[in-house]
């Protein structure tokens, strides 16, 4: 088991991508902190894996942060591997987007991040050792009409996460950004959701114009972003940092 007794966060926990990454990590024997905003839903998915421990916090709020990863430590002691995988997409076009909906994605897709990722690197940096693995998604390497407060907020995630890696490159701490595609979940369903509201398509017209980005004509699936995020978590992949890694069938190279 090639995780066996690392404590590792994961933010975004209770479904969907998260869920999924939590499924692996748990397989290889890491002790799960899983954190999110429905208590409920992250004791579920705690119930089923090995070690695991469910924390409610708002990953907008640094303070509720610092206090939330003090409750981790408690559990299962320094951290040491960070998944953030917590985000939220609404669409408007840009001329008709107010300022709360604009913040609201910068902080659930971007402060949440930094937040999360200075937390971490207190328990990281002491002992030259640690991962992070920030869930960017392609919106951080190439544009989306209607989404530009989500694209500005998941561009600012790369940057991020290469700025951390720099500074932590001589410390033994690897920080990459994995980047899905239109990917099976809760976001992607509401996005078919608003195309069919919008524009009067069927659900299966919906589904067709987001595939239609991806070359192998399909959604991505959770366990196919979890297995990306297994890898970087895993002994060998130490020389990867800095990196924006697409799971997203050949839409982004």
């Amino acid at each position: 088991m090639s995780l066996k007794n690392k404590h590792i966060v994961v933010t975004g926990a209770g479904r969907g991508i998260g869920a999924a990454i939590v499924d692996a990590l748990s397989a290889e024997g890491a002790k799960i902190s899983l954190m999110g905003r429905s208590l409920e839903s992250l004791q579920a998915k705690a119930a089923e894996l090995a070690e695991a421990q469910a924390i409610s916090v708002d990953v907008t709020d640094s303070g509720a942060i610092a206090h939330a990863f003090e409750q981790a430590r408690e559990g299962f002691g320094p951290i040491d591997i960070l998944v953030n995988n917590a985000g939220q997409a609404h669409t408007a076009p840009a001329h008709k987007m107010d300022d709360d909906l604009w913040r609201r994605m910068m902080a659930v897709n971007l402060d949440s991040v930094f937040y999360c990722s200075r937390e971490a690197l207190k328990d990281m940096q002491p002992r030259n050792s640690g991962k992070i693995i920030n869930i960017a998604s392609t919106a951080a390497l190439k544009g989306y009409g209607y989404v530009s407060a989500y694209v500005a907020a998941k561009h600012g995630t790369l940057g991020l996460t290469r700025s951390m890696a720099l500074e932590n490159a001589a410390k033994g701490i690897t920080i990459n950004a994995v980047c899905p595609g239109y990917t099976e979940t809760d976001i992607v369903k509401d996005s078919i959701a608003t195309i069919m509201e919008k524009t009067g398509r069927t659900e299966e017209e919906a589904r067709a114009e987001l595939t239609a980005s991806n070359p192998q004509g399909r959604l991505v699936q959770p366990e196919e972003v979890a297995n990306a995020v297994l890898w970087l978590c895993q002994p060998g992949s130490e020389s990867v940092t800095g990196q924006a890694i697409a799971v997203a069938g050949g839409e982004v190279m």
